[in-house]
């Protein structure tokens, strides 16, 4: 995450309550926006498997 509370973390490892507050003040435009709401619809659905093998290849 580039700014914020959570500079420096990941994307994947930001908390839903964190990307729940984007969803209903609107997600940044551009490149940043996509991922955190991808991210946001991939937590809110339990699809948090998907993440495995790329915090996997991050390490």
């Amino acid at each position: 995450m580039p700014f914020g509370k959570y500079k420096g973390t990941l994307i994947c490892d930001l908390p839903v309550y964190y990307l729940e507050w984007f969803a209903r003040q609107g997600f940044p435009a551009g490149k940043l926006g996509v991922m955190l709401e991808t991210i946001f619809v991939i937590k809110t659905n339990g699809l948090e498997q998907l993440l495995t093998p790329l915090k996997k290849a991050r390490k």
